[in-house]
């Protein structure tokens, strides 16, 4: 008797339909028109709306979407006022001259290359034995074990203008 309590229950909790998971997603817009989702709420300078995103146990068989798909927005659809946002760019002070793998490579060579500023001269060849200012540019001198001579010439932002 025991085990065909157990067997009914089992076919009972069968057709016991499955109940779905749902939580409230927030999403989140900026001023500028960028969107992210949040569990836990938007800043108070953006747009905020609730998303529900519903979970089904995998059971149900039925795939559900997570969250509604938004029109995709191509360029050509993009109105002029809105600018790509770039990512990752750091401007040197330099003009970004040389990548920063090529900025390496002159100062494990100890070479001087247009591009480069003073802290990576005094980091491929050291402090200079003297330096000057005139006009607001700078002039570092090197000079090696055997005397000879070498110069860089800064301009008035400390990037390199010229070597001899």
């Amino acid at each position: 008797m025991h085990g065909s309590l157990k067997s009914g229950l089992l076919s009972l909790s069968l057709l016991i339909p499955q109940t779905s998971f749902a939580t409230s997603v927030f999403r989140c817009q900026d001023a500028n028109g960028h969107v992210t989702y949040t569990l836990s709420g938007c800043p108070t300078s953006h747009d905020q709306a609730i998303q529900q995103a519903n979970n089904p146990t995998p059971s149900s068989g039925r795939p559900t979407l997570m969250a509604a798909p938004s029109k995709s927005t191509r360029t050509s659809e993009r109105s002029d006022n809105q600018q790509p946002t770039v990512v990752g760019t750091r401007d040197d002070g330099c003009g970004n001259q040389l990548s920063s793998s090529e900025k390496r490579s002159a100062i494990i060579r100890k070479e001087v290359r247009r591009g480069m500023a003073r802290s990576d001269i005094e980091s491929a060849l050291g402090k200079p034995n003297s330096s000057n200012e005139q006009n607001g540019q700078t002039r570092y001198t090197y000079q090696d074990q055997n005397g000879r001579k070498r110069q860089v010439s800064f301009d008035e932002n400390g990037c390199v203008r010229s070597k001899r």
